[in-house]
């Protein structure tokens, strides 16, 4: 299938590693022109080499601070100063720390919210221009599977990143008439050093070996193991494609069939 992206403009965020990376990736394979960012610099530098040798597209690596608005808005213009315009973004943070409701005061909650709602909201309005006078545009937001199904020690991230859904949906209505869409992914338990942590910090409250956490949870998926950062790559990049034109205002589980409700 030609997924007509050849040539189009994306901004990954978070992209040195991990499901950023995936996706930058992905995109890269099928011609896109991506702007990648990170906190670190080291990293952000190997991940663009790396998508380079690997695809031999267009990279523009900037060090970004996704909770800094100034920021984001340095690696906006600096992308439409390379590539002339923005056609994909995918939003894209760390998580919040794990732990329960008592753990946390005030300024856990506004960090939080800075970095996982405030950061998908000030590069969502910052490319909406770009895509409005293009009358072309793919905004994917990476979540979680806890906007569908809460989990335990993730209470800022059950919390935060369901208001990254309701934003979604209700700017998919406001933007549609522009050919653009807005979609949430969510991945489940899949392979990154940040699921890893989670692993490791519920094996340390517990008092009990990570694998044996590992083992807990990949029973608990009905495919039976962890996904791999490139299947829900996959995804985005169809969501990011001409092939994906008429799929709008969704939210997308990546989870092995992990979620069991209905809706």
């Amino acid at each position: 299938m030609d997924l007509g992206l050849s040539g189009k403009v994306a901004i990954v965020s978070a992209a040195s590693k991990g499901l950023g990376k995936a996706v930058a990736l992905g995109l890269a394979r099928e011609g896109v022109r991506v702007a990648i960012c990170s906190r670190d610099e080291k990293n952000l530098a190997a991940a663009a080499e790396e998508l380079r040798s690997q695809t031999g597209a267009e990279v523009l690596p900037v060090v970004c601070d996704v909770t800094d608005p100034d920021q984001i808005r340095e690696l906006v213009r600096r992308t439409v100063d390379r590539f002339g315009t923005i056609h994909i973004l995918f939003n894209n943070a760390g998580g919040p720390p794990a732990g329960r409701f008592d753990d946390f005061a005030d300024p856990d909650w506004e960090a939080a919210f800075r970095l996982n709602f405030m950061s998908a909201l000030r590069f969502t309005r910052e490319v909406l221009p770009y895509m409005r006078a293009q009358r072309w545009g793919r905004i994917i937001n990476n979540t979680s599977i806890t906007v569908k199904q809460p989990l335990d020690l993730l209470i800022l991230s059950n919390s935060i990143r369901t208001a990254v859904v309701g934003m979604a949906k209700t700017l998919a209505d406001e933007v549609a008439p522009f050919n653009i869409t807005v979609n949430n992914v969510c991945p489940g338990r899949i392979s990154t050093e940040r699921v890893r942590e989670l692993d490791e910090a519920r094996a340390r409250r517990e008092n009990r070996p990570v694998e044996e956490v590992v083992r807990e949870w990949a029973k608990a998926i009905p495919m039976g193991r962890y996904g791999r950062p490139e299947e829900f790559a996959n995804l985005v990049v169809f969501l990011a494609s001409e092939a994906a034109s008429y799929i709008t205002g969704t939210t997308i589980l990546v989870d092995g069939g992990m979620y069991r409700g209905l809706y």
